[in-house]
């Protein structure tokens, strides 16, 4: 399941990648002119006048023998998506796990567990205030959805920009952690390495 969404953010299958995302994009989208009760009525009376048509269609062919008469969605109808008791126990966990992991972090953000953490935070939720001004929720939800087309174009300029970044964030660390330790010589790096005095 892992591996066929991170299929679909890569747009590894353009097609089928391109499918969800315009649909979930031109359902965002009428969710801001309509009610998710229309919208979802209105989808649900699509899907059922497609399928349908569709069934009647191959009827039709049966009855003037010019078709097998074989269900067209039966492929669809004999999928089974049902879980196993330990495959559902599995995924319950993991859920329970998350929520209870999740709960564990907001109660130490709120409740000021860590005095830098909490502070980020507030950082964060004011910055996130301007944001909400700006646009509302749905608008951050197409832009997310937009979102994987500039990381296939320009994966490789993305990543080495990253590593950039991270360098310089691994290189300030050492810096401070050196000052923290008295602002010694950097360690020499070669296993069993050890500095002599030149005289």
């Amino acid at each position: 399941m892992e591996k066929k969404l991170m299929d679909l953010i890569y747009w590894k299958d353009t097609e089928r990648t391109g499918m969800v995302f315009t649909g979930l994009v031109v359902g965002l989208l009428s969710l801001f002119q309509l009610s998710i009760i229309t919208v979802i009525s209105t989808i649900s009376l699509g899907v059922m006048c497609f399928t349908v048509s569709v069934r009647l269609y191959y009827k039709i062919l049966q009855v003037l023998n010019m078709g097998d008469g074989v269900h067209p969605f039966k492929a669809y109808l004999d999928l089974d998506i049902s879980f196993s008791g330990e495959l559902a126990d599995q995924y319950m966990q993991k859920a329970i796990v998350t929520v209870v992991s999740a709960a564990n972090s907001l109660k130490n953000l709120f409740l000021v567990g860590n005095l830098f953490d909490s502070l980020k935070l507030l950082a964060l939720m004011y910055l996130v205030t301007f944001l909400g001004d700006l646009c509302n929720g749905l608008t951050v939800l197409i832009i997310v959805c937009f979102l994987p087309i500039p990381l296939l174009m320009f994966q490789e300029k993305v990543d080495s920009f990253f590593a950039g970044i991270q360098a310089k964030i691994d290189n300030i660390k050492d810096i401070l952690h050196r000052i923290a330790q008295g602002g010694g010589p950097t360690p020499d790096p070669t296993p069993g390495g050890v500095k002599t005095k030149t005289q």
